[in-house]
């Protein structure tokens, strides 16, 4: 019986993809070659690599204006590489802080520049997302983090930070490692988003970039890996990509295609998350720990009342192959990630846990 992963990442794949992946560990195309020994410059590899590219622009509808890029490093890369090549000199680079994530943006920007924090949700643990946000001076960009992994919050809709950032003349940034393919949003909104994989897209190891063209300065004096006009002249082959992580994800891709794409992933996904919170808020025993009208659909946060139970209910989920839904270590208690890939049946399991502690407490 598989196990109900509802790890935060690396997370949870569709079982199709991993099928597929695993056969081309031993075997891509009938070349008697496993995926991890095929040459980057293969056309085999050209070929997939083109592939995820075309798939995320149909996927996301990106329009012609904006460059796609798989490239290393993860987020925490594109902390310092936004800043390094959108923050003008003497300019201002703005972040809304709801994080660990946003915590770690506004470290890496300082780096840079100079930065103003707009808004932040430290003063209660992170548990909301700040409201009625305004700008009190020109930025040379807006950022922000649209799912919170740790604490468990999520912007629902951009179009305010985006009409925020016009009213500006600012470009608007995004890190989406969390929730990128699990609704329908407009990609024209963004300036860039960049987002590790290892979430609703692939293994770990790669990050998907979505830039818009326009907004690139020629300038020599950056280090040469971390331009992105480098990868974007190179086709994110400057150096070595991570082939593996492309490959998982550009199946990954095809099968979120081949499911009726965003908008029948936001509509499983949102079941998914009513079904985990309408228990939360019904069952006694648990309680969550953000604003219900932050709630993430991807991670959800909560908490046992009774720490005299923590002991059983760690039991029974053990024994029913529920794994991964301790919370990180900065806020404790439990955290259900709920991925694209997670079926229902495992929220069901989950749930069932939470209804069979209540029995016997």
């Amino acid at each position: 019986m598989k196990t109900h992963n509802f790890s935060a990442g690396p997370s949870i794949l569709p079982q199709e993809v991993i099928r597929q992946a695993s056969k081309a560990i031993m075997n891509i195309n009938n070349l008697d070659l496993s995926i991890l020994e095929i040459s980057h410059r293969s056309k085999d590899f050209v070929d997939i690599i083109d592939e995820a590219r075309e798939l995320t622009k149909k996927i996301l509808k990106i329009p012609q204006e904006y460059e796609v890029l798989f490239l290393q490093g993860g987020a925490s890369l594109q902390f310092y590489m936004s800043a390094l090549n959108l923050l003008e000199t003497g300019g201002i680079g703005g972040y809304i802080d709801t994080g660990t994530w946003s915590t770690k943006a506004i470290k890496e920007a300082n780096k840079v520049g100079k930065v103003h924090v707009i808004a932040s949700s430290r003063d209660e643990g992170y548990k909301y997302l700040p409201k009625n946000i305004k700008l009190d001076k020109n930025i040379d960009y807006l950022h922000f983090t649209s799912n919170n992994t740790i604490y468990g919050t999520q912007f629902k809709s951009f179009s305010e930070l985006y009409n925020l950032a016009q009213s500006r003349n600012a470009k608007l940034i995004c890190d989406m490692s969390s929730d990128i393919f699990s609704k329908v949003f407009d990609i024209s909104q963004f300036d860039l988003i960049y987002a590790g994989a290892q979430k609703n897209l692939g293994p770990a190891g790669a990050t998907l970039i979505i830039i818009k063209k326009e907004i690139l300065k020629n300038n020599n004096a950056l280090p040469t890996y971390l331009n992105y006009s480098t990868h974007i002249e190179k086709e994110s082959m400057f150096n070595t990509p991570p082939v593996f992580s492309i490959y998982v994800a550009m199946l990954t891709l095809r099968w979120i295609q081949e499911n009726g794409g965003l908008a029948s992933i936001e509509k499983k996904n949102k079941n998914k998350a009513n079904a985990m919170y309408d228990e939360i808020d019904r069952n006694p025993l648990f309680s969550g720990y953000t604003e219900n009208t932050d709630r993430s659909i991807m991670n959800a946060t909560f908490k046992l009342n009774n720490h005299k139970l923590e002991s059983e209910f760690k039991k029974l989920c053990h024994e029913s192959r529920i794994s991964g839904i301790y919370g990180h270590r900065s806020i404790g208690g439990y955290r259900a990630s709920m991925y694209n890939a997670l079926e229902i049946d495992s929220v069901n399991k989950l749930i069932e846990i939470m209804q069979i502690i209540e029995k016997i407490s």
